[in-house]
């Protein structure tokens, strides 16, 4: 698998670079947030998962990953030392697909790129019996990942894609909060309660539909498809 590996700091990038070529990843490095968005180009250049530094030298990691994103469903792991759940929501929001802490171990940051290298290709080739879902005014395009609002596309990150789709393959049933972070996050850290809190409030805002999502007190969320 290629990698691109952004973080200014040529030691630890250096070090880890090796420790991943010994797994079998081919490792590009950028050494700032614009040569990474260089290397991403044209086609994301085959990579398969970019670890990004959120501390750079010409603009902040966040808003490279926005940047990122609004060019490609590649899947991005923030890679820093900034712990707090407040700076793990922010950039789950904005649309990393994972986040680790300095210093981790590199077993866990092994296994997490494959886990989130697994999830997109199970994404990209999903075959479903559907290729959209129609719930009244919203339709989602699963294969193209793509919502639109009585022909009007919204804008949505890949966590609240996931959310969105997952909810609507079974309306009016009741997912449960465990449930939804399992499948949509594939994990169970601290914090991720309040970022699901926030998915939800988002795509309510963004659909201009805030009945859509329904919540069901002490247990977790139900979509609740509109007339048609």
């Amino acid at each position: 698998m290629r990698l691109l590996l952004v973080e200014d700091d040529n030691h630890v990038a250096a070090a880890l670079s090796a420790v991943l070529a010994r797994h079998g990843f081919d490792v590009t490095h950028a050494r700032s947030g614009e040569e990474a968005l260089r290397a991403l180009v044209p086609e994301s250049a085959g990579f398969g998962v970019v670890l990004l530094d959120l501390g750079l030298p010409d603009q902040d990691g966040y808003e490279v990953c926005g940047k990122i994103r609004k060019r490609t469903g590649i899947p991005v792991i923030m890679v820093t030392a900034r712990s707090d759940v407040r700076s793990r929501i922010h950039g789950l929001n904005l649309g990393a697909d994972d986040y680790v802490v300095k210093p981790y171990d590199t077993g866990e940051l092994l296994a997490r790129i494959h886990a989130v290298s697994r999830r997109t290709a199970h994404e990209d080739a999903a075959p479903g019996a559907e290729s959209a879902l129609h719930l009244g005014p919203v339709r989602i395009e699963l294969p193209t990942r793509q919502v639109t609002v009585d022909g009007s596309v919204i804008q949505l990150t890949r966590k609240e894609f996931d959310l969105l789709a997952l909810l609507a393959q079974r309306p009016g049933v009741v997912f449960r909060r465990e449930q939804i972070i399992s499948e949509v996050w594939r994990t169970s850290w601290e914090g991720t309660g309040r970022t699901l809190e926030v998915h939800v409030a988002s795509l309510r805002a963004k659909l201009r539909m805030p009945a859509l999502i329904e919540t069901v007190r002490g247990v977790g969320y139900r979509l609740v498809a509109p007339a048609a």
